[in-house]
């Protein structure tokens, strides 16, 4: 990762050449666009985009006083060009029926997008794994599993841990020997899935979530956004080493609302993150949050209050994945390998680039791209956009590392060898 980031010249999303836009007929109609990758040689695809208009950090400002209801001061603008984001996409104020039918649409739209990167037929997908912030309805996957023509066979399963859901979600894809792959409902989903075709992603509506805060630093640093890749298990991606890490944010520095189901019954001791069946086919994993103490849904400290949070443990959550990861390269006879490239979670630019700064300092040396410019920060579909965004340069047999975190606060870092189809 280079010491400044260039954001003079980026494209707005909308813009760019491989990009599908189109209009949903929802209020005076809300653009949106995708983009499909696909690897032939890896078996895997999918697709990102996101919806709304595109808001500049120019004209960001007078958007947010509009929502707000009031000037924006001047001491609470932030710079966001050093922390890597120059776009971000936003939603007019709906009502709840169309936020509902806006997502859900959204939400379709991708898995079958995604599924025909692949060269899969939806009713061929046998599990739809998707991470979200704040869900615009309880069964939301569901919702958008039926409407894109998935079987209602397929396995359905809801993540809620902040920006770390959809690397929480794809980390239970894969790796059996993880903790909610052990829950009390007796079903490890990695060994369910071995085989099986699934889309796994990020889906974030943030802009009708930041609706319901006036946290000045959340309404400049989020925006809507998603990312869903197809994967085979065991086949097209193979589970190396792994760890999922919680330490819950007792001061609250990054506070955020659980519109999601969560019971809180958990055993003294135990983690905060509750797995349960809705029924056969529709499984929640939701992680406990420190929330506002008002209605707001997200009270932060700011991108340095970030830095603090995040950076401590997501070093040494990184630096005990690579050293597992060295050590199971050892066990295979294959010390001579090494990480391809880290797909890691763009909360922004300083807080990677410290992560990369760190951790060369401990001897672990990790490529780090940054690529969301056009997104702002978009919580959990960060991961998949940048793995989508990465996946031209990346061949059979390379091994990835994924590094995600959020609020809560929650990290799943693992690595991972790439199959072929």
């Amino acid at each position: 990762m280079s010491d400044e980031i260039v954001t003079e010249g980026v494209i707005p999303f909308f813009e760019q050449p491989a990009v599908e836009v189109d209009k949903i007929s929802i209020g005076n109609g809300i653009p949106m666009g995708m983009e499909r990758i696909s690897s032939p040689a890896l078996g895997i695809g999918g697709v990102y985009g996101t919806w709304g208009d595109a808001y500049s950090n120019e004209n960001l400002t007078e958007f947010l006083e509009q929502r707000l209801g009031y000037p924006l001061p001047a001491d609470e603008k932030l710079n966001l060009a050093p922390l890597g984001f120059v776009y971000r996409h936003h939603i007019p104020e709906l009502s709840a029926e169309e936020d509902l039918e806006l997502e859900v649409e959204v939400g379709a739209r991708l898995l079958k997008s995604a599924a025909q990167a692949c060269g899969w037929q939806p009713q061929e997908v046998e599990a739809v794994m998707i991470g979200m912030s704040g869900p615009v309805a309880d069964d939301y996957v569901a919702r958008i599993a039926d409407r894109a023509g998935i079987s209602q066979d397929a396995l359905v399963v809801s993540v809620h841990k902040a920006c770390d859901s959809s690397m929480g979600a794809l980390q239970i894809a894969l790796n059996p020997d993880l903790q909610e792959n052990n829950s009390p409902l007796g079903r490890n989903y990695a060994r369910l899935l071995e085989g099986k075709k699934v889309l796994v992603g990020g889906i974030e509506g943030l802009s009708r979530f930041m609706n319901r805060s006036h946290d000045t630093n959340a309404l400049q640093l989020f925006g809507n956004g998603a990312g869903v890749i197809g994967v085979i298990p065991g086949k097209t991606m193979k589970f190396l080493v792994g760890k999922a890490h919680e330490v819950f944010d007792d001061k609250g520095v990054l506070a955020v609302r659980m519109y999601y189901p969560y019971r809180g019954h958990q055993p003294s001791g135990r983690s905060l993150v509750e797995v349960t069946e809705e029924n056969p086919r529709q499984i929640r994993v939701a992680g406990k949050m420190h929330e506002p103490e008002n209605n707001e849904s997200v009270e932060m400290s700011g991108p340095m209050g970030m830095v603090k949070l995040f950076v401590r443990s997501g070093v040494q959550v990184v630096s005990d994945v690579y050293q597992a990861y060295r050590q199971r390269l050892d066990e295979l006879g294959e010390s001579s390998k090494s990480i391809a490239t880290v797909i890691v979670h763009h909360a922004n630019y300083k807080i990677n680039k410290l992560k990369a700064t760190q951790l060369a300092k401990g001897g672990i040396e990790l490529p780090m791209p940054w690529v969301l410019s056009e997104f702002g920060n978009v919580s959990a579909a960060s991961n998949m956009i940048a793995f989508l965004r990465n996946l031209s340069s990346m061949r059979p047999g390379d091994h990835i590392m994924f590094d995600g975190f959020g609020a809560g606060t929650y990290y799943d870092v693992f690595a991972v060898e790439l199959g072929g189809a």
